[in-house]
């Protein structure tokens, strides 16, 4: 008998297991090594194996062909800006997208690169981190609106919460938004929500003023809501809070229902609640631990006559 019968022929699915690979090579002999050259969105098309961006030389535009695409991770984010909210308190308080887009982005803006880090590594994402923060915004803006023109997507996360809300961000999105840039903020985490609906006071219609000033500005501020109908929402520091309840006795009078919560989904969650007089009292006798959201019930005479 012949040997050469003997011998098994290769599987086929051998054959077919090199395929990618003779796809990739014809596309380098096609479009040229994607590695040698590298170029920013002006269109892009797409392939089965992944999305290609490219653009058009001078020299190209008059021979009518597109430059060498580029063929580097596969680009699954559009040419945008992601706001990203992160976890008040509690980790398991993030989107599976939030995780994804942090996971797929290009930059990660954060206002403290190591809160950041910890939750990137609590979750096991590696990821290019950039400081981002109240005190060099004004500095970073424009150069991070041209990285976005550019190409780039980028994740703008703060410490806690949704950026903007008491946090860096404005400026960004502004920014962006003028510059024609597309923003989408991620629905997510917010101290303020929570501690609202968790307070037993009307939730329909509300204000939101955040911190209030901590020296010029302050009286004059609450001065102006004594009178509001809706319900009032602040943040305060563990530092500040009986001031803040004082101040809310002498202006909205010791009577007004108010409801104060602190550590949002931490394990010492806690929400106090009565009139200003009883809730000073009890901080008064216990000395205040973590960041606080103060719900205050609208003014009760301003809704009866209107």
């Amino acid at each position: 008998t012949n040997k050469r019968q003997e011998i098994p022929r290769p599987a086929k699915q051998f054959r077919t297991a090199r395929a990618p690979k003779r796809r990739l090579d014809n596309q380098k002999r096609r479009f040229g090594n994607p590695r040698r050259r590298l170029c920013f969105s002006n269109s892009a098309f797409v392939t089965p194996m992944s999305v290609f961006v490219c653009r058009k030389t001078e020299s190209e535009k008059n021979n009518g062909h597109f430059a060498l695409p580029f063929a580097g991770k596969n680009l699954t984010l559009q040419r945008m800006l992601y706001i990203v909210p992160t976890p008040v308190g509690n980790m398991e308080d993030i989107t599976l997208r939030a995780l994804r887009i942090l996971r797929e982005a290009d930059l990660v803006l954060a206002e403290d690169t190591r809160t950041t880090g910890n939750l990137l590594r609590h979750y096991d994402i590696q990821a290019r981190l950039l400081s981002y923060h109240k005190f060099n915004e004004h500095q970073q803006v424009k150069a991070l609106t041209e990285r976005l023109l550019g190409g780039e997507t980028m994740a703008l996360v703060s410490d806690a919460g949704t950026p903007g809300i008491s946090d860096p961000g404005f400026l960004l999105a502004r920014q962006c938004a003028e510059a024609g840039v597309e923003v989408q903020c991620l629905p997510g985490p917010t101290a303020a929500i929570p501690a609202l609906v968790a307070s037993g006071l009307p939730c329909d219609r509300f204000v939101f003023e955040g911190f209030l000033p901590q020296k010029k500005g302050r009286q004059t501020r609450l001065t102006a809501l004594r009178d509001e109908p809706r319900t009032v929402v602040f943040y305060e520091s563990p530092h500040r809070i009986v001031r803040l309840l004082t101040q809310l006795q002498e202006t909205f009078g010791g009577d007004r229902r108010v409801a104060v919560c602190r550590e949002i989904s931490k394990l010492h969650e806690e929400t106090v609640r009565g009139t200003v007089d009883e809730v000073l009292a009890h901080f008064q006798a216990n000395e205040p631990r973590g960041e606080f959201v103060v719900v205050v019930a609208g003014n009760p005479t301003t809704k009866s006559n209107s």
